[in-house]
C-alpha cells in the first residue's frame, strides 16, 4: 500500500512538472536533452597536439572541412571560457580553442624552459595552427586573445578570413584607467622587486572572481564553476610566477599597436566587436578607436563586464553567427 501511495505521489509530481514546462511555454520535447538531435555536429572533442615539443590541449567540434573558427582566451582563464560557445557555433562551424603554455591543460613547463612572453605564446599558437591543419581562419580575440592573434594575423594576413574582438586592446586608449596604474610601474620599474609583488593580489580568488562579476546587472546568471576553474590552475606551483611574467610582457604590446593598426587598414579584414561596456580592464575606449581604421565594422556594446560571454553568451553567439554567416559564406 505504502509502495502504491508513494508511486501515486511520483507520477503526480512528475504530472506537475510536465504542466510547467508547457504553462510556461516550453514542453518537455523542447528541453536540451530532447534537442539532442542537434548534437552530433556540435559534440565537443578535447585534444592535445605536440607544438614543438609542448602539449597544447583544444578543444574541437563542427565539420572539418566547413570554415575554421579560432578562439583565443584570455587571463587568467583557458579555453573554458568557450564551453558554451562553441558547441553554439560548431552546427556550421569548424571550432577550435587552445590554452596557452601554462594555461588550463596544455602543459607547464618552468621558466627557465620556456620564454613567458606574448611573443612565445604567439608563436606557439601560430605553429599550432600549422600542427592542426588550419590553413584559414576567423578569429575571436579576448583579453590577452587580442595581442597574440593580431600578431598572428599581422604575420599572415592571408591566412585570417575575419575578427571577433570582445574586450582586447589595439590602441593606446582605455589603457589609461587606474587598473592600469600598478602594471605599468611594474613595466616602468621592472627590476623594482616591490613593483612586481604588488601585483601579486590580481592572482587571488576574490581578483578571479571580481573579472567575472563586476559590472554585471544579474550576477546569478555568472555561474561560479568560472572562476573556481581559473583559480585552481593559478594556485598551480610556478603558475603565479608565470603570470607576473606575462604582466611585464604586457608592456611590450602597445609599442605593435601602429603595426596592427596598419594590417587593419591595409586589409581590411570583416570584423565584428562585441564589447561589455561596463569592463574596466579594458573599459569601451579601447573600442571606440577600431572605428578609425576599419571602412565596414559591426560594432556592439553590451550590458556586460569583462566576461561578457558569462552573462550574454546567446547574444554574442547569435551576433557571431549573423556574422559569420554573412562574410564566411561559400
Amino acid at each position: 500500500m505504502k509502495i502504491n501511495i508513494r508511486m501515486k505521489l511520483f507520477i503526480a509530481a512528475l504530472a506537475a512538472i510536465s504542466f510547467t514546462f508547457v504553462a510556461g511555454g516550453t514542453s518537455l520535447a523542447q528541453t536540451p536533452i530532447a534537442t539532442a538531435k542537434h548534437s552530433a555536429a556540435s559534440t565537443v572533442a578535447y585534444k592535445t597536439v605536440a607544438v614543438d615539443g609542448l602539449k597544447i590541449f583544444y578543444r574541437e567540434a563542427g565539420p572539418k572541412d566547413a570554415p575554421s573558427v579560432l578562439l583565443l582566451h584570455g587571463f587568467p582563464t583557458s579555453s573554458q571560457m568557450f564551453r558554451e560557445l562553441i558547441p553554439a557555433l560548431a552546427e556550421k562551424y569548424h571550432v577550435v580553442a587552445p590554452d596557452y603554455p601554462g594555461f588550463g591543460h596544455s602543459e607547464m613547463p618552468s621558466r627557465d624552459k620556456f620564454n613567458y612572453t606574448f611573443d612565445s605564446l604567439a608563436k606557439v599558437v601560430d605553429r599550432f595552427t600549422d600542427e592542426i591543419g588550419l590553413k584559414s581562419f576567423a578569429i575571436y580575440v579576448q583579453d590577452y586573445g587580442a595581442p597574440v592573434g593580431y600578431r598572428i594575423a599581422a604575420a599572415h594576413p592571408e591566412r585570417v578570413t575575419a575578427i571577433v574582438v570582445q574586450n582586447g586592446n589595439a590602441y593606446d586608449e582605455g589603457l589609461d584607467n587606474g587598473f592600469w596604474k600598478p602594471i605599468k610601474a611594474y613595466w616602468n620599474t621592472p627590476k623594482d622587486a616591490s613593483k612586481r609583488e604588488a601585483l601579486r593580489g590580481l592572482l587571488a580568488y576574490d581578483a578571479t572572481k571580481w573579472q567575472y562579476t563586476h559590472g554585471v546587472k544579474e550576477i546569478e546568471r555568472i555561474s561560479p564553476d568560472g572562476p573556481a576553474h581559473d583559480q585552481f590552475l593559478l594556485d598551480r606551483e610556478g603558475n603565479q610566477e608565470i603570470q607576473l611574467d606575462l604582466f611585464l610582457s604586457y608592456g611590450s604590446n602597445p609599442s605593435l599597436y601602429p603595426k596592427w593598426q596598419e594590417y587593419f587598414r591595409k586589409h581590411q579584414p570583416p570584423m565584428l566587436i562585441v564589447w561589455g561596456e561596463h569592463d574596466q580592464i579594458f573599459p569601451p575606449a579601447g573600442a571606440e578607436p577600431y572605428k578609425r581604421d576599419f571602412k565596414n565594422l559591426e560594432f556592439h556594446l553590451l550590458d556586460a563586464g569583462h566576461f561578457a560571454l558569462e552573462s550574454n553568451g546567446a547574444e554574442i553567439a547569435g551576433l557571431m553567427k549573423s556574422f559569420l554567416d554573412k562574410t564566411l559564406a561559400k
